[in-house]
């Protein structure tokens, strides 16, 4: 089953996305409890960002991701695991069974589900007391060359929108009725990354891609234009992670 959203010619790219900040990891796998050998379902898994963190944690992941590309590029970069398998499938249909997780994730995808449909099917497949999260990585737009690619994109996309994933996600997840209280955990970081990576790292936005269509080739030269023009090799780049989480009830 696949997704509307398509990251077919994002998939390379995605590669150059920046890891979640691992003290956000940290506080989320000590407030749901699990340990290792336990079981944990990442949905929308893509390139294996989150999975990568899961599976060294010593979890058993499964890892779900409808994009073709995506998972292709997920498998490679976690082959040395044994505790990791893949799957094709969506937040609301994961094609896994019944009670059988631990710990559901989404690492940047519960935005691009039908959030109450995502809920309903991470219900299903966790244990009786078992953990939802989602997640986003979010750049620091008070950082000087953030605001700059930032103005870019409003100056190039008429009522530019995030969508939903810089909202707080606990409205929705209280709307859904089956979980307990929901936790906020956050961690930031600052990305020492390639100038070119971090330019590259643009190509793989889909939000961005969505919203500009003829323009994404357009907007991605002038954020190169931007990064060049600071001359550095490398670029920090701070970001914080956010997750909410809850037990289910």
């Amino acid at each position: 089953m696949k997704t509307e959203w398509d990251y077919t010619d994002l998939a390379e790219a995605y590669l150059k996305r920046p890891d979640y900040a691992q003290s956000a990891i940290d506080k989320m796998l000590a407030a749901a409890g699990v340990k290792k050998g336990d079981a944990a379902c990442d949905v929308g898994a893509g390139a294996a960002h989150l999975t990568l963190k899961l599976a060294a944690y010593g979890l058993d992941v499964c890892a779900v991701e409808p994009n073709d590309a995506m998972r292709a590029n997920g498998i490679k970069r976690t082959s040395q695991y044994k505790n990791v398998q893949w799957f094709e499938g969506v937040g609301e249909h994961t094609g896994m069974d019944d009670g059988k997780f631990d710990l559901v994730t989404f690492g940047s995808s519960f935005n691009v589900c039908d959030r109450q449909e995502a809920l309903k099917e991470t219900k299903r497949i966790l244990k009786p007391g078992g953990w939802f999260a989602c997640m986003w990585n979010h750049r620091d737009l008070n950082d000087p060359l953030q605001k700059e690619i930032e103005d870019i994109l409003k100056a190039e996309i008429a009522d530019y929108s995030y969508g939903t994933r810089r909202e707080d996600q606990t409205d929705v997840i209280n709307q859904s009725g089956l979980f307990g209280e929901v936790v906020y955990v956050e961690g930031t970081v600052v990305h020492e990354i390639l100038a070119e990576d971090f330019i590259e790292g643009w190509k793989s936005h889909g939000t961005v891609q969505r919203q500009s269509k003829e323009k994404f080739d357009l907007i991605n030269e002038k954020i190169r234009r931007a990064i060049e023009a600071k001359e550095e090799k490398y670029i920090q780049v701070p970001y914080t992670t956010r997750i909410w989480m809850a037990r289910l009830k």
